[in-house]
């Protein structure tokens, strides 16, 4: 069972991985190498009068595959 300090820091972890991620998104949108993040071919982008609706199905999966690549490369023994 966990106590409660043990959960304080999981959740300031989760805080500060969360931060990273997002600084790295942020930097990515305005890097000119990494223009293509979210423009893929697949990614869903509908434009209306007053309706936007995007959904990057192809730039997720690309992040999944990457994520997981190094979570394996990072748990193996």
């Amino acid at each position: 069972m966990l106590d409660l300090t043990t959960l304080g820091r999981l959740l300031i972890f989760i805080g500060v991985v969360n931060l990273l991620i997002g600084s790295v998104l942020l930097w990515a949108g305005k890097s000119p190498g990494l223009g293509w993040l979210g423009r893929l071919p697949g990614d869903i982008y509908i434009e209306r009068k007053n309706f936007n609706f995007y959904f990057p199905i192809t730039t997720g999966l690309i992040i999944s595959v990457l994520l997981s690549l190094i979570v394996w490369l990072l748990t193996r023994r």
